[in-house]
């Protein structure tokens, strides 16, 4: 179809640390949890309402490992990738649908310092970090 485009840009903080696998070829695959929120007033009560919105996010190869060994629970990332849509069969043999960002580049908008995660254990200071602090790939 012409004129299409499935792209996503999404600024969150990790909900979770990273969960770095391996295919069985060997293949490098991480798995991110990425919360965006938002707030607005109710119209009954004016009351302030925070929203927070969880995305599946996974990523392969180069972009896994840089997400497995630089980030960390509370990091603020930006993640660029698609939307794609799984299916798969549960226990039961019922078939269930996921829906989950592939990323092609994720990068690390805080210092480690900041995102309360590990501190100091890239090897590189804040200025340092912040340049190498994403990989960007293009794997399809």
């Amino acid at each position: 179809m012409a004129g299409s485009m499935n792209k996503v840009i999404l600024i969150g903080r990790l909900g979770q640390d990273p969960q770095l696998n391996y295919t069985q070829s060997g293949q490098a695959v991480c798995s991110l949890s990425v919360a965006t929120d938002e707030g607005y007033k109710d119209k009954n009560t004016g009351q302030k309402v925070d929203k927070t919105e969880w995305h599946r996010v996974v990523a392969w190869r180069q972009t896994a490992e840089f997400a497995g060994q630089y980030l960390s629970k509370g990091r603020l990332v930006m993640v660029e990738g698609k939307l794609e849509t799984r299916k798969w069969q549960d226990q039961n043999g019922q078939d269930r649908y996921t829906t989950e960002i592939n990323a092609s580049n994720i990068q690390a908008l805080d210092s480690q310092q900041d995102g309360g995660g590990q501190q100091g254990n890239s090897g590189y200071d804040q200025q340092g970090y912040q340049q190498q602090g994403q990989y960007n790939g293009n794997y399809n």
